[in-house]
């Protein structure tokens, strides 16, 4: 518990500040930190009673004499979790640094305790993201799904709750990196404070937060009984927010479909991650994009590119072949997803109606196909998908 960094750095810190030498021992009496540098690695031995008794103990240069290792001075038990873990000793004359005894020992006792949950909490994120890798590449032919719930039950996570996964990405832009100095994805300086902010959002204990790429953070984000995916797209929003109100950063959310088992939660996350992906568009402007709006969307990356140019092809050759393409792709793509409703579609395309109304005259001229035969449309649409898709 006590390493020998951490104590070298207290006793150097603490020496130069009191004006005598500070010396801290393992619980076995051993010197692993010395304003005197020279004394680390050698055995004090009043420490060994001292361990025993957690009791303090003063030597003056008499009694110092028969001791190995020991010098004239005091030397106090540091206690954490009521066990003593080893002690720190103050040399000089009894008289003159028995005034500083109390205070070193209850400082260092602190900067102890302070080292101990920092190295628990550095042990738990790292648990935590093996934990969600884990489940991101479950396979059930090489693990059990409940070896995993067991796993997870030791760190304090129930994966039987309904949860949903959520997919976070962080970029920095090219202009916030130069005056960052730093590469553009180059998220390491800054990974602990997005960490802490996705945190303060997914606060619930059975949140479970990592990192799980250079600029990507998991959540496996537990829905409460009352909660709704309305509800979590309004945090991934807030989340989003406060990321892009830091020095320029831009951060995207994919999110997946609640799921109560380690199966669901594998597929959940590669679902989150889809989303991120699919949901990538310049059309797209919102930061959060849901699977459950881009399920075509991703059966349709299923399928491949030579089948997806294929259907570009045979439905939207002609189309295509219009110099004003980009924008009949948007008509199409708007009156589908507005339900084929007039209102709703120009509403989105943010254009008066009458040239909605002109674009799908013209597109109808071109393909020979109402825009009211929903069934040749939808053709159309999914070619309309396939071209942005493929970066058209």
């Amino acid at each position: 518990m006590l390493s020998p960094s951490l104590a070298q750095e207290i006793a150097g810190d603490t020496s130069a500040v009191i004006g005598f030498n500070v010396l801290i021992t393992d619980a076995e009496g051993m010197v692993i930190g010395s304003g005197d540098s020279s004394r680390v690695g050698s055995f004090h031995e009043a420490s060994v009673e001292v361990v025993r008794t957690q009791e303090p103990a003063t030597h003056n240069a008499s009694q110092a004499q028969r001791l190995q290792g020991v010098r004239p001075g005091v030397t106090l038990p540091l206690v954490t979790g009521g066990r003593a873990v080893g002690t720190v000793g103050i040399t000089g004359t009894p008289a003159q640094v028995r005034r500083f005894g109390l205070l070193v020992k209850r400082q260092t006792e602190i900067l102890l305790r302070e080292s101990v949950m920092l190295r628990s909490r550095l042990l738990a994120e790292r648990a935590a993201e093996t934990l969600l890798a884990d489940i991101a590449a479950y396979d059930p032919q090489v693990v059990e799904g409940d070896f995993l719930v067991f796993r997870a039950a030791e760190l304090g996570f129930d994966l039987r709750l309904r949860r949903v996964a959520v997919a976070l990405e962080v970029t920095v832009p090219d202009a916030a990196a130069r005056r960052r100095g730093a590469p553009t994805q180059d998220m390491a300086l800054i990974r602990s404070e997005l960490l802490r902010t996705v945190r303060e959002v997914f606060a619930d204990p059975q949140d479970i937060v990592a990192g799980t790429a250079p600029g990507w953070i998991s959540v496996l984000h537990r829905l409460p009984a009352r909660g709704s995916m309305a509800s979590l797209v309004a945090d991934c929003r807030r989340v989003a927010d406060v990321i892009a109100a830091q020095d320029g950063l831009a951060a995207r959310v994919g999110i997946g479909e609640p799921a109560t088992s380690v199966g669901g939660l594998h597929d959940s996350y590669q679902d989150a991650c889809d989303a991120l992906r699919l949901g990538a568009r310049p059309a797209n402007s919102s930061p959060v994009h849901l699977i459950s709006d881009l399920r075509v969307h991703q059966v349709l990356a299923a399928v491949g590119q030579s089948a997806r140019n294929r259907l570009l092809d045979l439905t939207a050759a002609d189309l295509r072949a219009q110099p004003d393409w980009p924008v009949l792709r948007d008509t199409v793509t708007a009156w589908c997803e507005s339900g084929f409703n007039l209102v709703r579609a120009s509403a989105a395309l943010h254009i008066h109606r009458n040239t909605v109304v002109y674009r799908m005259n013209k597109i109808e001229q071109i393909t020979g196909r109402p825009l009211r035969d929903h069934r040749a449309t939808m053709a159309l649409y999914l070619a309309c998908l396939a071209d942005r898709m493929s970066g058209g």
